[in-house]
């Protein structure tokens, strides 16, 4: 079967719409935290034990700046710094119950929003895009990352 020659530019639009859905049901919510802070935090809660140069490489900014945005979290209390008991010198970033109630406020929200799309769409369609949303996650996890063209200088948050 050939691919039609959209079938890229389609997933790209589809895909902003998506980003689209998913970011109007966050900024819904009562604390205005931006999308990088939203971003932090859901690093921080998936990898337990983060350090500020951990997740500066995981944000690509330099530790500063990770460092910022992590002062800026431990202002309005969505985050912690906890030294290591077995090394009083590493020190942790951990989400505060806050920041955890927060983030699950945001997926409830968002996955509510996806599944409202979902409903206007007929039964077979929905069908016919899980198929190909498992196809694609197959076959993109078979492939090689794109190295992103980065510039050096822009490494801040």
């Amino acid at each position: 079967m050939e691919r039609p020659p959209n079938l890229a530019a389609a997933v790209e639009a589809a895909a902003g719409s998506l980003v689209g859905v998913l970011e109007s049901a966050a900024s819904r919510h009562s604390v205005s935290v931006p999308p990088t802070q939203l971003r932090v935090l859901s690093i921080i809660t998936e990898r337990p034990g983060t350090n500020v140069n951990r997740l500066a490489e995981l944000l690509d900014v330099v530790p500063s700046s990770a460092s910022r945005l992590c002062d800026r979290l431990e202002a309005t209390g969505l985050v912690r710094r906890v030294a290591d008991p077995r090394d009083r010198r590493e020190v942790h970033l951990v989400p505060t119950p806050a920041a955890e109630d927060l983030l699950r406020e945001i997926k409830e929200r968002r996955h509510r929003a996806v599944q409202a799309v979902l409903d206007r769409m007929p039964s077979r369609a929905q069908h016919e895009l899980l198929l190909a949303l498992l196809a694609f996650g197959q076959a993109a996890a078979l492939g090689e990352p794109v190295p992103a063209q980065r510039d050096p200088a822009a490494r801040t948050a």
